[in-house]
């Protein structure tokens, strides 16, 4: 159950609350004094964030990417710009740092996921911000990663072990030119942030990756195993990947998981395990309903995120920074 707090002095670092969600209580009126608000308990909130995984901000006075940026940058976080990243998301600039969340189809689910855990370089923090909420739908849904692992150990432990021993691989399919209306559409270039084959080839070697060209010049690549549970600070496990939105997601996994995911050790996931992951998930996730001007900061180790589909003629608009 979320816990509410109108005063950062009341927070109480429980890792049983999920979210946290801190209400203005009316004291922060403007721009410079939700900045203030923020420097004045930076400490609290960021202890708060490791406990919980994810705060949710309601009634601060952000309207737009621009203060969105100021508000966000007053945690202090370096940022991870997405164009460093490499993920195949297609995604707008808003400034420097703020971008759109991902710009699939209303009517497409981007199912729960570590972000960038597909890739060996990812954000330690994301941060999102409702401008517009949708007219129906369109929640943001969030489940712990440590939680998940605890009921992952209950339920398929021998699958779970084998998952934290070995690994995950993940293959995908990037086209020769920008996709929007895929949730996995960004070109090889844009992906890799290169221009030709053999640039390409030269990123992706020094990665890791192995790889092969399509008729139709896009590019399968494939990672190195990479780790699918890990041990945070304080000895905490957490589910940490891609599995889930891979599975459910991407293109003909659900009907055939080898086509994008196995084991590091190259051995097939089955089905059933497959399933009682996406389960698991299911059992322990929240949706974030949004409202206008609401801002929601997860620790991308601790919480999984996801878009449910939406509808209605108000264009839903949730935008993103990252931070390391």
């Amino acid at each position: 159950m979320p816990y509410i707090s109108t005063m950062v002095t009341d927070l109480e670092y429980n890792p049983e609350h999920f979210p946290t969600v801190v209400v203005n209580d009316g004291s922060v009126e403007n721009l410079e004094q939700a900045k203030q608000f923020v420097a004045n308990n930076v400490d609290a909130l960021k202890k708060e964030l490791g406990s919980t995984g994810a705060i949710l901000f309601r009634g601060f006075p952000i309207t737009d990417a621009e203060s969105y940026d100021a508000f966000f940058s007053s945690f202090g976080y370096p940022n991870f710009t997405y164009k460093e990243s490499l993920s195949n998301a297609v995604r707008i600039n808003h400034t420097e740092y703020v971008f759109t969340a991902n710009e699939a189809p209303k009517d497409v689910e981007i199912y729960l996921h570590n972000e960038m855990a597909q890739t060996p370089i990812y954000p330690n923090i994301i941060s999102l911000f409702c401008e517009a909420a949708a007219d129906q739908g369109g929640a943001t849904v969030v489940c712990r990663s440590d939680n998940m692992y605890t009921e992952l150990m209950k339920n398929a432990p021998e699958m779970t072990e084998k998952l934290e021993k070995v690994g995950v691989k993940y293959t995908t399919v990037m086209p020769y030119d920008d996709s929007p209306e895929s949730g996995q559409g960004r070109s090889w270039r844009g992906t890799l942030g290169v221009e030709t084959k053999e640039q390409a080839e030269e990123k992706l070697s020094s990665l890791g990756y192995s790889w092969v060209w399509n008729d139709d010049q896009s590019l399968a690549a494939q990672t190195g195993a990479l780790p699918a549970i890990k041990t945070l600070e304080g000895g905490r496990k957490v589910f940490f990947n891609q599995i889930i939105a891979a599975y459910m997601g991407w293109k003909g996994v659900r009907e055939n998981p080898s086509v994008a995911l196995c084991f590091g050790d190259g051995s097939d996931f089955t089905k059933d395990y497959l399933d009682e992951i996406v389960a698991a998930s299911r059992k322990l996730s929240y949706d974030i309903e949004w409202q206008d001007g609401d801002v929601a900061i997860v620790d991308n180790h601790l919480a999984m995120h996801g878009r449910m589909p939406y509808s209605g003629d108000r264009k839903r608009k949730v935008l993103v920074v990252l931070g390391r």
